[in-house]
């Protein structure tokens, strides 16, 4: 069962999803306050399991609506993921993948840890 990470920062506090194995599915921006962090991760439980995969890696592909997971690749060619929630903003994102596959089983890992993930402060 995966689980939601909250820690402090040197610049505030964030996020870290956790799969049952403890890797790092994915991670929020830095927030200014321990309640909108808290916001960010509510956001990430309503949308991820109902969110559109958008894979831009792919030529042609078609655009989805918010929410969604965009898969894209990077600036060193790794593939990664955002979550984007209803309003557009992104609310997690992932780390980088070698392979496409990887990358859309971690947004499959998302979708199923985040709905009934626990909260924990570390």
């Amino acid at each position: 069962m995966g689980k939601f990470v909250v820690r402090n920062t040197n610049t505030g506090i964030k996020f870290d999803l956790k799969a049952g194995n403890g890797e790092v599915i994915a991670t929020s921006e830095v927030y200014s306050s321990e309640a909108s962090c808290k916001k960010g991760i509510a956001s990430v439980q309503k949308n991820a399991p109902v969110a559109a995969v958008e894979n831009q890696t792919v030529e042609g592909y078609s655009v989805e609506k918010n929410p969604k997971f965009e898969v894209y690749t990077d600036k060193v060619g790794e593939f990664r993921f955002r979550l984007k929630a209803t309003n557009g903003q992104v609310i997690a994102v992932s780390e980088g993948y070698k392979a496409v596959a990887s990358c859309l089983n971690g947004i499959d890992s998302v979708k199923k840890n985040a709905a009934d993930a626990a909260i924990v402060k570390e």
